[in-house]
């Protein structure tokens, strides 16, 4: 994900409530961090393949997942919001 378009899913996101962060995951590479209940955290996009998809982590420790989105590819800015906003994490 860019920069820019992670700067605007977190902002909507953020509107909406949710405590979101831009994450970066080394150089030119961004994505969305979720701060979830418990300790844990969603970091969305983080790895550069093509899809959206969410590692759910604690302290450090990959502790569950949110499996790629099928046609998440070619998600828009809103449609991406949207998928962020209204996942389930386990």
């Amino acid at each position: 994900m860019q920069q820019q378009a992670a700067e605007q899913v977190v902002a909507a996101l953020q509107q909406r409530r949710i405590f979101a962060h831009v994450y970066s995951g080394g150089v030119g590479s961004h994505g969305v961090r979720i701060v979830l209940v418990g300790g844990r955290e969603a970091l969305w996009d983080v790895d550069g393949a093509a899809g959206l998809e969410a590692q759910v982590m604690m302290d450090g420790v990959l502790v569950g997942f949110v499996p790629k989105i099928p046609g998440s590819e070619s998600f828009s800015i809103d449609e991406t919001i949207e998928a962020i906003a209204s996942a389930t994490y386990e």
